[in-house]
C-alpha cells in the first residue's frame, strides 16, 4: 500500500504541466538522438546535461532520463529503414528489422518494435516500482566494504562483456582510474597530478570528458567511416506499402516473446556493467533457440525483431535500480544521470527513496507516462524522424561540435575544460578506432573515487586487514555473486555473439 501511494504522489508531481513539458522534450531529444546513426544515449546525455543547468531538479532528471529509454526507441528506426543501427543496443534490431523492410513489411515492423519497446519498458518501470523499495532497504545494511565490492563488480562485468577485447577494456579502466585520481587527496591534502595548474585542484570534471568521448568522439569515427559520403540512399520507403499496421497473426506469435524478454532484458539490466547490448544479443538469441521455426530469423522474423526491442527497453530500466537504491552506475548512460544527480547536489543510494521520495517517485512516475509519450511519438511522428535520417553529416557535423563546446564551457566557463573537452574527443576517436572502450573509461571515473574513498574507510575499519571482506556475509555474498558473474558472463556474450554471427553467414 506504501508503495501505490508513493507512486500516486510521484504521478502528482509528474503530471504537473511544466514537468510534462520538459519530459515531452526529453522523448522527442531522445528519439532524435537514437536516429543519428552513431550517437546514442551516452552522447545525447553528456551534451545536453550542461543545458539543464538552471532548471528544476526534479524535472531537469525527468527530461534526462526520458533521453535515455527514448533513445532506445529512436535507434531501431535506422535499423530497420537502412540497416544502420543508431546505437548498440539496437544492433540485434536489424538482423530481422531491415529484412521485413525489404520484403515489404517496413510499416508493421515499425509499429511492433515501437509496442514492444513500450511493453518491455513498461514492465521493466513495473519491477523498479516493486523491487527498488526491497534493494534500498537491503542495501541499507552496506557499508564501506560492500560499497567497495559493488564498485569493482560493475567494472568487472562491464569489462567481461567486452567480450575478445578485454585486455583493452583493463586499460581503458585504468585510464579511468587515473583520470580519478587528479585533484587534492583529501586524506592528506596532498595535490595530485595536478602540474601547478589551480584549476586541476578540484579534479578533472566528468562533463567534458563525457561530451568528448561520446559526443566528439562518435562524431570523429563517424566521419572516418564515411557516414558524412554515404548519405541516405539505402532508406526503405515505406509509405508505398499497402499495409501499414500489423496483421492480427503479428500480434498473437509475439505476446509471449514480450513477456518472457521484458523478464529477461530487465534481470540483465539490474546487472552492473552488461546493459541493454547484450540483454538484445541474449534476448535475439534465445528467441531464436526457442522459436519451432529457427530457419525464419534473419529472413524477416517478426519475433526476431520484437524480442531484442523488448529486452534492450526492459534493461534500461533494470538499469535505473542499482543507480537508485545503491549510487552505482550499471553503464555509461547512467554514468552521465549519476552526474547529473550529483550537479544538483543529490547522492543516490540506500536512503534516496526514503530522503528524496518526491524526486525518486516522481521519476519512477514519469517513465510510465514518457512511454506512454514514446509509443504515441514512434508510431505518428515516424515520418518526422525519417527526415531527420535524411540530415547530411557535414550539416550535423559543425553543428554537434559547437553544442559540445559552448555545453562544456557553459559549466564552469573554463577554457582548461574546453581543451579537456577536444583532447578527450580525439581520444574517444582513437580508442573506437583501436577497440579500447570509452564507456569503461567513463565507469571508472566515476566509480574510481567512490571506490578509492570506500577501500580507505574500509581499510581504517579493519586496522589494514582485508579479511574484512570475507568476514562480513553481505560483503561475502557480493564476492560470491561477482565471481559467478565474471566466469558465466563471457559464456553468456558468446551465446548472444552466436545470433549474429549466424546472421552474417545467413544461417
Amino acid at each position: 500500500m506504501d508503495i501505490f501511494s508513493d507512486l500516486i504522489m510521484g504521478l502528482s508531481i509528474a503530471i504537473t504541466p511544466i514537468n510534462l513539458l520538459y519530459l515531452l522534450i526529453g522523448a522527442v531529444i531522445g528519439m532524435i538522438v537514437g536516429v543519428i546513426p552513431g550517437f546514442g544515449p551516452s552522447a545525447g546525455l553528456a551534451i545536453l546535461l550542461p543545458m539543464t543547468f538552471g532548471m528544476d531538479p526534479i524535472g531537469a532528471i525527468m527530461m534526462l532520463a526520458a533521453i535515455y529509454y527514448g533513445a532506445m526507441y529512436g535507434g531501431t528506426i535506422t535499423s530497420i529503414l537502412l540497416n544502420t543501427p543508431g546505437e548498440s543496443a539496437t544492433v540485434a534490431s536489424t538482423f530481422d528489422g531491415f529484412p521485413l523492410a525489404k520484403n515489404g513489411r517496413a510499416g508493421p515492423a515499425l509499429v511492433m518494435q515501437a509496442v514492444a519497446s513500450f511493453v518491455g519498458g513498461t514492465m521493466g518501470i513495473i519491477l523498479i516500482t516493486l523491487l527498488a523499495p526491497m534493494f534500498a532497504q537491503v542495501s541499507r545494511s552496506f557499508g564501506p566494504p560492500e560499497y567497495f565490492l559493488l564498485a569493482l563488480m560493475g567494472m568487472l562485468t562491464l569489462i567481461v562483456m567486452i567480450g575478445e577485447n578485454w585486455r583493452l577494456g583493463i586499460i581503458s579502466a585504468l585510464i579511468g582510474f587515473a583520470l580519478g585520481t587528479v585533484g587534492v587527496d583529501l586524506e592528506t591534502g596532498q595535490g595530485r597530478y595536478t602540474f601547478g595548474s589551480a584549476e586541476l585542484i578540484g579534479g578533472i570534471y566528468f562533463i567534458p570528458i563525457a561530451i568528448g568521448l561520446f559526443g566528439l568522439g562518435e562524431l570523429f569515427f563517424a566521419f572516418y567511416s564515411g557516414l558524412h559520403r554515404t548519405g541516405t540512399g539505402g532508406i526503405v520507403n515505406y509509405e508505398t506499402e499497402e499495409r501499414f499496421w500489423p496483421t492480427r497473426m503479428d500480434w498473437i506469435s509475439t505476446r509471449m516473446t514480450m513477456v518472457r524478454h521484458s523478464i529477461l532484458g530487465f534481470v540483465v539490466g539490474v546487472i552492473p556493467g552488461a546493459g541493454a547490448t547484450i540483454a538484445s544479443l541474449m534476448a535475439y538469441s534465445t528467441e531464436r533457440s526457442l522459436s519451432k521455426h529457427p530457419e525464419n530469423f534473419g529472413k524477416g522474423e517478426m519475433a526476431g525483431l520484437v524480442a531484442p526491442e523488448t529486452a534492450n527497453n526492459a534493461a534500461s530500466s533494470g538499469a535505473m535500480i542499482p543507480l537508485l537504491t545503491l549510487g552505482i552506475p550499471g553503464s555509461a548512460s547512467t554514468a552521465v544521470l549519476l552526474a547529473a544527480f550529483v550537479l544538483w547536489g543529490l547522492r543516490p543510494g540506500p536512503l534516496f527513496m526514503e530522503q528524496n521520495p518526491e524526486l525518486a517517485w516522481g521519476l519512477i512516475a514519469s517513465m510510465y507516462l514518457g512511454n506512454m509519450a514514446l509509443l504515441a511519438i514512434s508510431i505518428f511522428a515516424i515520418p518526422l524522424f525519417v527526415q531527420i535520417i535524411k540530415v547530411p553529416y557535414r550539416v550535423l557535423g559543425p553543428t554537434v561540435v559547437v553544442i559540445c563546446a559552448l555545453g562544456t564551457f557553459s559549466v564552469n566557463a573554463s577554457f582548461v575544460e574546453l581543451y579537456i573537452m577536444f583532447a578527450a574527443g580525439i581520444a574517444g576517436f582513437f580508442m573506437r578506432l583501436y577497440g579500447f572502450s570509452p564507456a569503461a573509461l567513463v565507469l571508472a571515473l566515476v566509480l574510481g573515487p567512490l571506490a578509492e574513498e570506500a577501500l580507505r574507510q574500509t581499510l581504517a575499519i579493519s586496522r589494514g586487514s582485508f579479511s574484512i571482506f570475507i568476514e562480513r556475509p553481505a560483503s561475502l555474498w557480493i564476492i560470491v555473486v561477482t565471481i559467478v558473474l565474471v566466469v558465466f558472463l563471457p559464456l553468456l556474450n558468446r551465446f548472444g555473439s552466436k545470433a549474429e554471427t549466424a546472421k552474417k553467414s545467413g544461417i
